[in-house]
């Protein structure tokens, strides 16, 4: 019975101690941005120099995530939510103001519009690049890390629009993602069986992707990050489906850590996650255009990040486990493990997270388009823009409750042991209380009743010689 009702805490059902923390997580989920300013941009496309980058950041802001419409589903082994995410700033954990801070970087518009016209033709090409030369266009932009991020009327689009309409003249990385979702999630409760616990079952009302070459790379495995099922392994492969990249990915047991208290196993993704087709042939699928693959280390994510026709490619900060000519192309970046990792520390026994940091960079393909004079020095650098890094650590209420959940597994799991423990300590106290009674019936003295048979004896023989005396002197 104890051991139902420990099942039934670690389930994604209504009233457990796991589906209250599920629906609304109360640990303070912080995104800090870190921007790339280019501080040579003319001599990059002179092909004079490398680009000199130089980091801008944090700008940190909290992130809200509780999920809405809950509805279960299947007699409860199925749930369904949507994660809507806010954004606050909070300047107090940030080094400057987003509305005041300038960066410079490549004009992504104006690289998803050349990038759009690849193969136009070299005299339309060349017609559309005399345009853009002079309405003032050229390969990089400076703004406010708040239009960066949130948002800005773009001149090229703008005009764009009068042609095309459904053009969306206003760009941003992070634009109208505040208050967003990233679609329905059907998740498995684990009711029926505990290792499906958090395990999504459908995204967007599909098993499986349609974006990628091969059925491996559109699989949707494993959760979506924030719940794993209890009583994990060190061998265990975590799978983790993350809509920012429109694949899964994987994390192999690093080494164990301690949260507040709470033991954890730090699983993080291994080099073979972001590895090239030819290096790792899991990921062969992940390369849309077979003579362009790209090496270890980055994913070109165009077909899923809609930032108009720009060639998005993502990576770890600073391209940590990426091939070195990545980093090497570019002054400024150098990548560190401690603080460009990406990892997930999890309690063995609930499978919960209590700390996560989830780093990714977002990079540019640069490449040369025939037409645009532009791009005549561009050699395929692949240009950081900015890197996140999305963290949470267990608030100390949540980590008190887990410590007690813990506690109550624990018992329940050595339950077997204590009642052995009792049984074989009542056997010994009974043979010793036994030992003992024999030891005192063995040396007891005679018992009260025996001395008085024999002081009636002694008292019969008196008044029997008393008797024998009397009859003498009375002859």
């Amino acid at each position: 019975m104890l051991c139902v009702m420990c099942v039934q805490e670690i389930t994604l059902t209504e009233g457990s101690k796991v589906f209250a923390s599920w629906m609304n997580p109360p640990p303070p989920v912080y995104i800090q941005f870190f921007f790339f300013n280019v501080t040579n941009p003319e001599e990059f496309l002179k092909g004079e120099a490398k680009p000199r980058l130089t980091e801008m950041g944090p700008y940190t802001f909290r992130q809200y995530r509780p999920k809405h419409n809950v509805t279960f589903l299947d007699n409860g082994t199925k749930v369904s939510a949507y994660t809507v995410k806010s954004f606050v700033f909070l300047p107090e954990k940030s080094v400057g103001d987003p509305k005041v801070d300038m960066v410079t970087t490549v004009n992504i518009p104006a690289v998803a519009v050349i990038n759009r016209l690849k193969g136009v033709g070299f005299w339309v090409a060349s017609g559309i690049s005399m345009y853009m030369g002079s309405i003032g266009t050229t390969l990089f932009m400076t703004h406010t890390v708040e239009e960066m991020l949130w948002g800005f009327k773009d001149p090229l689009l703008t005009r764009l629009k009068t042609i095309r309409p459904d053009t969306d003249e206003y760009f941003g990385l992070m634009l109208n993602k505040n208050g967003s979702d990233d679609g329905e999630f059907v998740y498995h409760t684990g009711q029926q069986n505990y290792l499906d616990f958090g395990r999504i079952f459908t995204w967007k009302g599909e098993k499986m992707l349609s974006l990628w070459k091969t059925n491996q790379s559109n699989m949707i495995n494993g959760s979506d990050g924030s719940a794993f099922h209890p009583f994990l392994s060190k061998e265990e492969r975590l799978n983790v489906f993350t809509p920012d990249l429109c694949r899964s990915i994987h994390m192999r047991f690093e080494k164990e850590v301690e949260v507040k208290g709470i033991p954890a196993y730090r699983f993080t993704p291994p080099r073979a996650v972001l590895a090239s087709g030819k290096n790792n042939p899991e990921n062969e699928g992940f390369c849309l255009t077979p003579k362009k693959c790209l090496d270890d280390g980055v994913l070109d994510v165009s077909v899923c990040r809609k930032l108009g026709c720009a060639p998005v490619v993502v990576s770890f900060p600073h391209f940590h486990l990426g091939a070195e000519k990545y980093a090497e192309a570019i002054d400024g970046i150098s990548p560190v493990h401690d603080r460009h990792q990406t990892f997930l520390d999890l309690n063995p026994t609930m499978g919960m997270p209590v700390r996560a940091m989830k780093r990714a960079q977002i990079n540019i393909h640069l490449e040369r388009v025939s037409g645009f004079p532009l791009t005549r020095n561009l050699n395929g650098t692949i240009f950081p823009i900015l890197f996140l890094n999305e963290s949470v650590v267990i608030d100390d209420a949540s980590a008190a409750r887990i410590q007690k959940l813990l506690l109550i597994v624990t018992l329940v799991s050595h339950f077997p042991l204590v009642i052995m423990a009792l049984g074989v300590i009542l056997l010994l106290v009974c043979i010793i209380l036994v030992i003992r009674f024999y030891q005192n019936k063995v040396i007891q003295p005679p018992r009260t009743q025996h001395f008085g048979k024999c002081n009636l004896m002694v008292n019969y023989d008196k008044k029997k010689n008393k008797n024998k005396s009397t009859i003498k002197n009375r002859i």
